[in-house]
């Protein structure tokens, strides 16, 4: 059991940029690092990191929002006590565990309403559990919001990532205004994805705040394994595994 604070990354930009991917490469790198353990949450409705990894989804933590939520709609007295034991019981049967690394679903929200003490005790048993592990990667969808306000509220590192589009820089330097006032004190860095051959990384950022900690470059093995929906766990060793080691070093994760 990890007895230090784990480092929190999540990742954010627009969206068809390869978060998901990036995210599934980060999990393998970071599992394979020291024998360190790796929660590797999918906040993303899609759940497409599900899909990277090779991974069957159960349940996802909506699903037992949204079934807590139905009990209670039709009449059942959950105690405080009581729904929390339910809580903690279905996070842990919902978490999907490998030899390394161990997998959280977020979903889609079904059932409207607030139900405050609900969400308050899903974020608060997620924190809980993620104190088992070194890194936490969140598979995030555009913006930060919905991961401070559904997933975590503490980050500590956001690992923005683009295509080398302007429209998508200029989705980072949003994102990151909003994280400035959303999130505690965090690390920030821009990663450039799906650069041609003989591209350079793009300056869109050097008027923001954004550090670029590193670029990776169009990868014909990572589409091969998408179509054949082979988990990117099995990704060989090559050139854009080995710049983005040199990323999360530069990001001071390794």
């Amino acid at each position: 059991m990890n007895t230090s604070c784990p480092k929190i990354i999540a990742l954010c930009g627009k969206g068809g940029v390869g978060k998901t991917s990036i995210s599934a490469l980060i999990t393998k790198i970071l599992s394979e690092k020291n024998n360190s353990r790796v929660l590797a949450i999918d906040a993303d409705p899609a759940l497409g990191l599900s899909i990277a990894l090779n991974i069957q989804v159960k349940k996802t933590v909506n699903d037992i929002r949204n079934q807590l939520i139905n009990e209670i709609k039709d009449g059942s007295k959950l105690d405080q006590q009581t729904l929390l034991s339910r809580i903690d019981y279905e996070l842990l049967d919902a978490m999907a565990e490998r030899q390394n690394f161990a997998f959280l679903g977020i979903g889609r929200p079904e059932t409207d309403g607030c139900y405050c003490q609900i969400n308050n005790f899903l974020k608060d048993l997620i924190k809980e559990l993620s104190l088992n592990f070194d890194y936490i990667v969140i598979d995030g969808e555009a913006g930060i919001e919905q991961v401070n306000r559904r997933v975590l509220e503490k980050v500590t590192h956001l690992l923005l990532v683009s295509d080398t589009s302007i429209k998508g820089a200029q989705i980072l330097e949003s994102i990151s205004q909003v994280a400035d006032k959303t999130l505690g004190p965090h690390e920030k860095g821009a990663l450039f994805n799906r650069l041609k051959p003989g591209e350079e990384t793009p300056n869109h950022v050097q008027d923001t705040n954004i550090p670029v900690v590193g670029s990776l470059y169009e990868d014909e093995q990572i589409y091969s394994f998408d179509r054949k929906g082979e988990s990117l766990l099995g990704m060989p060793k090559g050139s854009n595994l080995n710049a983005l080691e040199n990323a999360l070093a530069e990001f001071d994760l390794i």
